[in-house]
């Protein structure tokens, strides 16, 4: 029996952004589908029905695969991929398997044989890379800080050793309505030479991207992105 084909495909990182940031293979894949598996069920027919309008959703499958779903839930949601049926993964915002539970539907799938196919989409980790200035080259994601304060000075004292001793460019996100707190952490913890960049609302009309000194930072001033989605870059 042939298995079906998983694709992962990319959503959009702002409202209102899909036929400027997405490419016409995306959303025809999500018409020609009947199966998805998401991130959130309210986020993924709204954009299901944006792209897709011709879609009914009613008629549409949709298994919640999130970061609380154990193994056993993501074995029985690829099940009916495994047996042939084509199925969609689809995050809250950007690309599936990025910071994202989709990485685990894809691990299992190709544990099984199932075919996985990517598509081009907006990536927030990429976008702000790209724009920072900072070395794409060699470059580390490490997802969310510690929310203690503790913990989380000693983690950004050592992501800066690391940047500044591998000149790797060190990735990392915070919950948007903690980003200020954040940002009053790094300017105390991080050295005056170190570089700070600061990418958010990207994509979004409101779009933001600055690399600066963490003396810059402090001479000039940072922008109120207090609940804005944010990607914080830290280099040499």
């Amino acid at each position: 029996m042939t298995s079906g084909t998983l694709y992962l495909l990319p959503t959009v990182l702002a409202d209102d952004t899909a036929t400027q940031v997405l490419p016409a293979q995306v959303p025809a894949q999500i018409a020609a589908l009947r199966y998805f598996l998401v991130e959130n069920a309210r986020t993924a027919r709204r954009f299901i029905k944006q792209v897709a309008p011709e879609q009914i959703i009613e008629d549409l499958r949709l298994t919640v695969i999130d970061k609380d779903s154990t193994e056993a839930q993501i074995q029985a949601a690829l099940a009916p991929v495994a047996a042939g049926q084509d199925a969609g993964v689809l995050s809250e915002a950007g690309c599936p398997g990025v910071a994202d539970p989709g990485a685990e539907l894809a691990r299992r799938a190709h544990q099984l044989g199932i075919r996985v196919v990517p598509l081009v989409g907006p990536s927030s980790l990429l976008l702000g890379l790209m724009a920072s200035g900072m070395n794409g080259q060699s470059f580390t994601f490490h997802g969310y800080l510690p929310i203690d304060r503790g913990r989380r000075a000693a983690a950004v004292k050592q992501l800066e050793r690391v940047a500044l001793a591998q000149h790797q460019t060190q990735l990392f996100i915070e919950t948007p309505y903690r980003n200020m707190q954040l940002l009053e952490d790094l300017l105390q913890q991080l050295q005056p030479s170190t570089r700070l960049c600061i990418a958010a609302s990207l994509t979004a009309p409101n779009e933001y991207v600055r690399t600066d000194t963490v003396a810059g930072w402090k001479k000039h001033g940072f922008p109120e992105i207090h609940k804005q989605p944010a990607v914080f870059l830290v280099g040499r």
